[in-house]
């Protein structure tokens, strides 16, 4: 899977085609939005059904990520569980599953607003984890620097020859990057959205997911 490489606060970044990003410096591999168990959450609360596949889909593409760039931390930006029931409801076999992507490596779940609470599956629970001259935090906030962050699930629209492709993407300026939703049927925010469009500088880039991850002006 290719990347794009970029710099914030000094630190070259990848944004890894699967919607991972990876710092080479610290070995760090990060993901954000998981939402492991939203087949499960809207069958329980909206006797709506999804495909009961999709917890599975999204640990095996992170598996691939970590076979990938074999890094010694990973970071979990917040709402990795649809909800806290849903973080219960998973399967031993999906818990082994985890458990195993853990072994040896540290492991940090961010606390998001679908998982606000520490689960019982192993690593770290934090509110934001600052590392060197970055943070890692699940809401963007107006001001920082060094930020890395997910929540918003951003996409972007690419037009070209009379075609048009909408795909999950990376946000990118001087001060920060907005990562994809990592996550099977998470669904998107339009980039020229806002808060998405308020947020981020007037220089910012795109970058679109997929197996050669696209950089473009920030669509506004």
């Amino acid at each position: 899977m290719k990347a794009h490489d970029f710099n914030i606060s000094g630190m070259r970044l990848q944004a890894r085609g699967a919607g991972a990003l990876y710092w080479p410096e610290r070995r760090l591999l990060c993901v954000s939005d998981l939402h492991l168990g939203k087949s499960e959450r809207r069958a329980r609360l909206q006797g709506a059904t999804l495909p009961p596949y999709e917890t599975q889909d999204t640990l095996s593409r992170l598996d691939a990520e970590l076979a990938a760039v074999e890094p010694e931390i990973v970071v979990c930006l917040g709402d990795s569980f649809d909800d806290a029931e849903a973080a219960l409801s998973l399967s031993d076999q999906e818990k082994i599953w985890i458990t195993r992507m853990q072994a040896g490596r540290r492991w940090v779940w961010i606390e998001g607003n679908h998982d606000p609470g520490p689960v019982d599956l192993g690593g770290t629970h934090l509110s934001e984890l600052p590392i060197g001259p970055l943070t890692f935090r699940h809401i963007a906030q107006k001001g920082a620097s060094g930020e890395v962050s997910g929540h918003y699930h951003p996409k972007a629209r690419l037009t070209a020859k009379g075609r048009s492709i909408t795909r999950p993407c990376f946000l990118i300026d001087d001060e920060r990057v907005i990562l994809p939703a990592f996550g099977t049927y998470t669904g998107g925010m339009h980039c020229d959205e806002p808060p998405l469009s308020t947020l981020m500088g007037a220089e910012a880039t795109a970058v679109l997911t997929g197996p050669f991850p696209a950089p473009i002006p920030m669509p506004r």
